[in-house]
């Protein structure tokens, strides 16, 4: 493993997408614990990606424009409706004593599919991981899922911190109702914004 995938690795995790925003946003409105449960199910996402490039699947994703393009439009619908879900849910940031729990398997599920649903990151993984396994040795395969394995390590580590950030600003944020309106508004703008950076997306 070398250095230079050690800091790439750092700067694409720590680069704010869908995945940071999300775990930002639950550690504010859930907590601490929630925004971790958030980075964990976003880490989980990233699997079938790693899988995809490790058998090369991603090759097929890649040479078929149906494929991409339809991966592609089911994540922008998705964002597009997490967007309307914050604007619309006010009931998920409220004061201290009166926010609205949220299952822990609502927020896995949605940080699986946050990742699960962007075909880029598999492209990402099959021209990304490669380059750093050496052509022609022995146990690339093996080497490739170590990479992804820190890979998804950094992810968790990142998006955790993120989380747990957000929620030591949480009573801050929940007790002024200017700055939670500006949030909502805020976070919806955000995935919008992420919905139409990946509709331009091309393979």
């Amino acid at each position: 493993m070398t250095i230079a995938f050690l800091l790439t690795t750092l700067v694409v995790v720590a680069t704010p997408g869908t995945g940071a925003v999300y775990s930002i946003a639950i550690g504010i409105s859930q907590g601490a614990r929630a925004g971790i449960v958030a980075a964990l199910g976003c880490t989980l996402g990233v699997v079938p990606h790693m899988i995809a490039a490790i058998t090369g699947l991603a090759a097929i994703l890649n040479a078929s424009a149906v494929a991409f393009e339809t991966i592609k439009w089911i994540g922008v619908a998705y964002l597009l409706f997490l967007a309307w879900q914050t604007v619309r849910d006010r009931s998920l940031m409220q004061p201290d004593g009166q926010a609205a729990p949220v299952s822990m398997w609502r927020v896995v599920r949605t940080a699986v599919l946050i990742n699960l649903l962007n075909p880029k990151l598999t492209i990402f993984f099959f021209a990304f991981l490669p380059q750093f396994v050496p052509a022609g040795a022995s146990g690339g395969t093996l080497q490739m899922v170590v990479l992804s394995l820190v890979f998804m390590g950094v992810t968790l580590v990142v998006f955790a911190a993120y989380g747990v950030f957000a929620a030591s600003m949480r009573t801050q944020v929940l007790s002024r109702p200017k700055v939670m309106a500006w949030l909502r508004r805020s976070f919806a703008a955000t995935y919008v914004l992420l919905a139409g950076r990946l509709a331009l997306e091309s393979r």
